[in-house]
């Protein structure tokens, strides 16, 4: 499953589900959760298992984000939408295996899972439990906005937009656990939907730490976002030629590619930035 851009579509929005199709998104995330008033949800779950329902060619994967599992909401959530066959489920206030296992518990354990995996103090310390799953994740995300609210902080951002010292903290760890799980790494929102410019440089940092893909919040986001987690022509040609180098040369520890070194760590980066590319 490619996941390079996943747009946020409010529930109660049958309109904008339809609208997003068209977006170019990888995925949609269909929410039942923040974007969706309490009154609202019955009506959400309703629309979204209609939308489900509809025939569909697979080109783009469709998740919903339901409640916390802990919580009240999520047994009608997932009674809803489970019988019309989401490609996946994403799960917020996620806490480690004791979240995966409770949501296995409501019957979710055949389609892939998205934890939102940082939005609870306890959550942090549980961020290695992804990599004993024996559930399908279909990767890992974090959130910047919930957490410095569990905790009492004015704010997850310096004054020029860039996360504080504990959300850099909470991004770095679930950037680790995802590839420790062997799992995408999905950056989380940029906020501001009117400055792509400002997305594209986050978008690009993403990437470059070794995100693999981000999270939308309008479709205008989306094309920055499939641009900047796409490989270059260059890129892909390089990563060819190591791995052919390699391919000509084998048992050899380390070689010359344009006169600089490639070793191990530059085969597997190559074979990677293939695979994705291939997917």
């Amino acid at each position: 499953m490619r996941l390079r851009s996943l747009l946020f579509v409010p529930g109660d929005r049958p309109d904008r589900m339809a609208k997003a199709m068209g977006s170019g998104a990888d995925a949609l995330i269909l929410d039942l959760e923040d974007a969706v008033a309490p009154d609202a949800k019955p009506r959400a779950r309703d629309a979204i298992a209609r939308f489900l329902a509809e025939p569909r060619d697979g080109a783009v994967a469709l998740f919903v984000r339901i409640n916390p599992v802990d919580g009240p909401l999520a047994a009608d959530d997932l009674a809803a939408v489970l019988p019309a066959r989401p490609d996946g489920i994403v799960l917020p206030k996620a806490e480690g295996l004791v979240s995966l296992h409770a949501l296995a518990a409501r019957g979710v354990n055949h389609i892939p899972i998205l934890p939102i995996a940082t939005e609870t103090p306890t959550a942090l310390f549980r961020l290695g439990d992804y990599a004993g799953s024996s559930l399908p994740l279909a990767g890992l995300t974090w959130g910047a906005e919930d957490l410095p609210a569990a905790i009492g902080a004015a704010t997850a951002r310096e004054a020029d937009g860039g996360y504080t010292p504990p959300y850099q903290l909470a991004r770095s760890l679930t950037l680790f656990a995802a590839h420790a799980a062997g799992v995408s790494a999905i950056e989380t929102v940029y906020p501001d939907f009117r400055d792509l410019e400002g997305l594209a440089a986050y978008a690009a940092r993403g990437r470059r730490d070794g995100f693999t893909g981000m999270m939308a919040i309008h479709p205008s986001q989306v094309p920055v976002i499939n641009a900047a987690f796409t490989p270059s022509a260059d890129e892909l040609a390089r990563a060819r030629a190591i791995v052919d180098l390699f391919a000509m040369n084998p048992g050899a520890g380390a070689l010359q590619l344009d006169g600089r070194m490639v070793d191990a760590p530059h085969l597997k980066a190559a074979q990677a930035l293939l695979a994705r590319a291939q997917a």
